[in-house]
Parts: structure tokens; C-alpha cells; sequence
């Protein structure tokens, strides 16, 4: 799949998008990531990309003009299945909405900054609206960074062991049970006996419990759906 990023810092996302599992993903031609600096489509001489909000209100605004650009030139070259928008009032971002993207071919992410974008382009430009969570961030970069590790770990392949990617957390609205490594025995914290047990039934049991017991007492809300 292709992830293409627009920002107006595109150095805060672009190394990380070359470490571990993502620049794997994208070694092994399972993914590709293009991150665009925004200020190159800007019609302004000193490559502005914002402005003030009409009404008077406090802080900038990033102006239609730079991202209408920007998108229909991506939009020119490919089919986009989803041009999607960082924002705090946007859909939560959840693991079944990363399963979802991950099959997609391609998609854009629109990093939000200042105190947003102009309406007209959620109305007219916009496919969907996502938060990574209720609070808010200098820009929309990081949770852009977020949201394409999410998707891309997902990908068949991108991970060695692909059960390692089922068996997290959310993939069945339960929370991942506990997991132990060697030693079993340190300083006296041993390891629960299922565990050493050899018995591949009573442990998938064990941990299917202790996802159940630790899901209604951490996040009871995701055992209501």
C-alpha cells in the first residue's frame, strides 16, 4: 500500500518512518511513505501556508489554496481511497480502523497545525476525520506517525511473526494478557506454572482469562461492544 503524509514539518515524521517495522515494511516493497512538505504548494513568496481566521478569533488557519493543490496533483497521478485528516474532533483512531486501512491501496493523511483547515476543505476534500485521542497536539504529525505504524504493522509480512500482530491488544476488543520471558525464577517473582506447563490448551485458556479479568478491571468499555 502507499501512504503519502503532507505536512508542514515533514522532519518530525520522516525518520521515524525509516526505523523498525515501517522501514522494514517499506525494504521489503510492502508499503511505500512519501511525506510532502506543504510549503511547496504555497502561492505565496515566502511560502506561507496559513493565515488569520475570519471572525476575529485567536491563533492561524491553514489556507484552501496550498491543499487543494497538493491533493489534486496526488489525486492526478493515483486513486485515493481515503484522504484522511488529523484533528481532535475527528473519529477516534481504533485497531479495527487500522485493519480497516490497511487494505486499502492508497491513502492520504492530511496533517492538521495551527488551529486547523479551512472548513471548505472537510467539506469538499476530505474523506474522513480521525483523532488518535481526546486531547490536543502542536500539529498533527505525530499523530500521522501514529496512525501509519498502526496500519502498517498489520500488513501480511510486515511482521515476522504475523500471529505476533493478531494476538495484540483491541484485535478482539480484549486487552493483552500478561507475558513472562526467562528467567522463570527472579529474585523470587516466578513465572505463573501454566506458563511452564507444556500444556498449549490450558495456556490459551489461562491468557484468554487473565485478557477477559484485565479488560473489565482496565477498560470495562470495550467489553460492552
Amino acid at each position: 500500500m502507499r501512504i503519502d503524509i503532507i505536512s508542514v514539518l515533514p522532519e518530525l515524521v520522516e525518520p521515524f518512518m525509516q526505523e523498525s517495522i515501517v522501514g522494514r515494511a517499506q525494504r521489503r516493497g510492502l508499503a511505500e511513505i512519501h511525506i510532502h512538505n506543504l510549503r511547496d504548494w504555497s502561492v505565496r513568496r515566502d511560502r506561507r501556508v496559513d493565515d488569520y481566521p475570519y471572525g476575529g478569533s485567536a491563533g492561524m488557519v491553514l489556507q484552501c489554496e496550498p491543499i487543494d493543490r497538493c491533493i489534486t496533483e496526488l489525486q492526478g497521478q493515483r486513486h485515493y481511497d481515503e484522504v484522511i485528516f488529523t484533528t481532535p474532533d475527528g473519529e477516534q483512531f481504533s485497531q479495527p480502523m487500522a485493519n480497516e486501512l490497511s487494505l486499502k491501496e492508497n491513502i492520504i493523511i492530511l496533517c492538521g497545525h495551527y488551529k486547523g483547515i479551512d472548513h471548505r476543505l472537510r467539506e469538499h476534500l476530505i474523506t474522513r476525520e480521525v483523532s488518535i485521542g481526546d486531547y490536543v497536539l502542536t500539529g498533527g504529525e505525530l499523530a500521522a506517525a501514529v496512525m501509519a505504524d498502526a496500519i502498517v504493522r498489520v500488513i501480511p509480512g510486515a511482521i515476522g511473526d504475523e500471529q505476533s500482530a493478531l494476538s495484540d491488544s483491541f484485535q478482539d476488543n480484549l486487552l493483552a494478557p500478561p507475558v513472562y520471558t526467562r528467567p522463570a525464577d527472579y529474585r523470587g517473582w516466578r513465572v505463573p506454572d501454566i506458563l511452564l506447563s507444556g500444556h498449549e490448551a490450558n495456556i490459551r485458556q489461562w491468557e484468554l482469562q487473565q485478557s477477559m479479568e484485565r479488560t473489565a478491571r482496565l477498560r470495562p468499555d470495550l467489553l460492552k461492544q
